[in-house]
């Protein structure tokens, strides 16, 4: 996918028609994705994972209500990102079952806040995304936190992301930062390898 304003416009284009469809979706349509993407999240970590990271879904992002509750039955330490006061670099913390409203009306962890670099002890890293390619390249929100936070991850851990079906496609622009994600888990598909 090419586009004469280059890759950061399009990424632009792309958001906002991805967004619009999200917010569009039917609430009983986002329940049932919520639940297919949490069973198959659970059902493909289980026994794989001691650390995971993960992230609190917004009600119309795949898992809303359902993440972070359904991975604590994989037993692992469980990482979600605190947004800063300021800056963009992410903070993480142990998820210990209570949440609180942060920065941009997000729902984080109340724990201690362990730095940036606690995302190296993670064996997987659950990313948010608006769009994911058969390459793995995703479509974040363009805040660029998660580009960041991604330096920290281990060049072993399995990166996944959740998307609804009609937000994996065939290829989306890339830039240099972008660190293509391992697989993908949508509410029909399940978990699906790309690459």
């Amino acid at each position: 996918m090419t586009d004469p304003g280059g890759p950061a416009l399009a990424k632009t284009r792309l958001r906002e028609r991805l967004l619009a469809g999200r917010l569009a979706r039917p609430l009983a349509e986002r329940a049932a994705a919520a639940d297919a993407v949490a069973a198959a999240l659970v059902g493909s970590l289980a026994g794989r994972v001691s650390t995971l990271a993960a992230f609190v879904p917004d009600p119309e992002e795949p898992g809303h209500g359902r993440l972070p509750e359904a991975l604590t039955a994989l037993g692992a330490r469980l990482l979600l990102p605190v947004v800063p006061p300021s800056g963009r670099v992410l903070d993480w913390a142990e998820h210990t079952g209570e949440l609180e409203v942060g920065r941009y009306g997000l729902s984080q962890p109340v724990g201690p806040r362990l730095g940036a670099t606690a995302l190296s002890a993670a064996d997987t890293v659950v990313v948010p995304a608006l769009a994911v390619d058969r390459r793995g390249i995703r479509l974040g929100r363009g805040g660029g936190y998660y580009d960041r936070a991604l330096a920290h991850a281990r060049p072993d851990a399995v990166l996944v992301t959740l998307v609804f079906d009609d937000e994996r496609v065939e290829e989306l622009p890339a830039e240099a930062h972008d660190r293509p994600v391992t697989a993908v888990v949508t509410p029909s598909g399940g978990w699906q390898r790309l690459g």
